[in-house]
């Protein structure tokens, strides 16, 4: 509860001072609780194609099997990341760095492009949150019916509708929990102990975990995880232009609204078509008016759109008072699809996506590193000999077990001492000492460049090269 002191009017001096009024603002208060009214059309049966090959990649990936392996497994405690027919490991890391910002570049394109369609119509806290206004729908009814039963008595049939909507919300969470869960452990093994009770306690706390954070988030957060915890609604605005691809209102053609009945000559009574019948608020699911303007709650699912329609049809007016339209379509009647910003987007976009396709592509799954002892001593002579001491590291990220043969590669003839190949398992990072001798009449100068190369014994292509120096007297 906040005090907030209201302005006070100019008194003469011989007027008594008044006190200030105290107003409290509360600013913990709880919204209104949002009835959507149900509604089909276009762009809803769009987020319906959108969301649910979406919603099936996630269900069905842990299930599958490639090459006796998890198509998604997200091994931590082994530190392996199989994707399809990949496998990555810590040292891979990089591509995951390259991959979010990839990310980044394809939701600011489409920002640029189409506004926040990815919030309205692909977006995980979307979909989920469809879901669970189905249940709504299908145990409660309409928007009318939902208000009357809310309103209503608890007896028999609010209990039984209340309890059915219950229990598909959380069987919707549990079947969630368990799927997420399943990317980081077997899921088929995780489903079967789960269902007979023999379920480790730290899976089991993150099943409980995600199972109370999708209901809760689905079932109650909904709308106030868009306007007050997503952070893409508050830099959106940054990335639109006046010919962003937006629902807008049509304020030119709306104004002024009015009720009135089919068939009514509204123009010669000063009205627009807006009929002012309020279903676009009523099927908004972040509970804003769209004909107030652009506003950073909006996702762009459409629905107003759809409402609108369906409300123009019945009146015999055309379609389009609300649209996916452009402040400049509005504004002039036409829209500038090319420009620079979109363009350099797509551009840097395009370049990033062949980078990264090119270097997984490429990929080697084995990795090498030679480090020279940098101790007291950064040479020996032994008899008419000089060494280098090398630390080797033989990182086999292949699904295979190899076995690696080391050889060295300079200007002078580099020999190796001390290297004995042994079987390298999958993930198994062999770590040895190395040493690289050289005559001492051989070695004309103090500091020289090496090439360690290493080759999988069984496929020479599987092969690392690692650049360092030797030193000599």
């Amino acid at each position: 509860m906040l005090p907030v002191s209201e302005k006070t009017t100019n008194h003469s001096p011989d007027e008594k001072p008044v006190e200030p009024a105290i107003r409290y603002v509360n600013l913990y208060e709880a919204d209104d609780k949002i009835y959507m009214r149900r509604i089909t059309g276009f762009y809803q049966r769009l987020r319906r194609y959108t969301g649910v090959p979406l919603m099936l990649g996630f269900l069905l990936l842990p299930w599958l099997v490639i090459d006796g392996r998890p198509a998604m497994l997200f091994d931590l405690p082994e530190r392996k990341f199989h994707i399809l027919w990949l496998t990555f490991w810590p040292q891979d890391a990089m591509y995951l760095a390259w991959l979010l910002v990839i990310s980044a570049f394809l939701l600011f394109t489409v920002t640029v492009l189409v506004g926040r369609v990815w919030c309205g119509f692909t977006c995980p806290q979307t979909v989920w949150t469809q879901m669970f206004i189905w249940a709504e729908f299908v145990c409660e009814g309409d928007r009318n019916k939902r208000i009357k039963l809310d309103a209503r008595p608890w007896d028999f049939e609010k209990i039984w509708r209340k309890s059915a909507k219950q229990f598909i919300w959380i069987t919707i969470s549990l079947i969630t929990s368990l799927t997420f869960v399943g990317y980081f452990t077997p899921v088929r093994e995780l489903v079967v102990d789960f269902f007979t009770f023999d379920l480790d306690l730290v899976p089991f706390f993150w099943v409980a975990l995600f199972v109370g954070a999708t209901y809760m988030n689905a079932g109650f957060m909904r709308e106030q995880f868009c306007k007050y915890i997503c952070p893409y609604a508050r830099f959106q605005a940054v990335m639109y232009d006046k010919d962003t691809l937006t629902v807008s209102y049509n304020p030119l053609r709306g104004e002024k609204r009015g009720p009135r009945k089919v068939g009514d000559d509204y123009k010669a009574q000063g009205l627009g078509d807006c009929i002012d019948c309020s279903w676009c608020v009523q099927v908004c699911p972040v509970d804003i008016d769209i004909r107030d303007g652009l506003q950073a709650e909006c996702i762009d699912c459409g629905l107003c759109v759809d409402a609108c329609n369906s409300v123009m049809d019945k009146m015999d007016y055309p379609r389009g008072l609300i649209s996916f339209t452009t402040e400049d379509a509005i504004q002039n009647g036409k829209t500038k699809v090319f420009r620079p910003r979109l363009l350099g987007y797509g551009l840097m976009l395009l370049i990033m996506i062949s980078l990264f396709v090119y270097s997984i592509a490429t990929r080697v799954p084995v990795g090498l590193e030679a480090q020279r002892d940098r101790g007291v001593r950064m040479y020996r002579v032994v008899g008419s000999e000089i060494q280098n001491v090398y630390t080797i590291k033989i990182s086999n990220m292949d699904r295979k077990t190899h076995v690696y043969d080391l050889q060295v590669e300079g200007d002078y003839p580099f020999e190796i001492e001390g290297y004995r190949a042994m079987p390298a398992l999958e993930g198994e990072v062999i770590t040895l000492p190395v040493r690289v001798t050289i005559p001492k009449s051989a070695l004309t100068t103090r500091k020289t460049e090496i090439r360690f190369i290493v080759r999988a014994r069984e496929n020479p292509e599987l092969s690392a090269v690692n650049t360092t120096t030797f030193i000599g007297p």
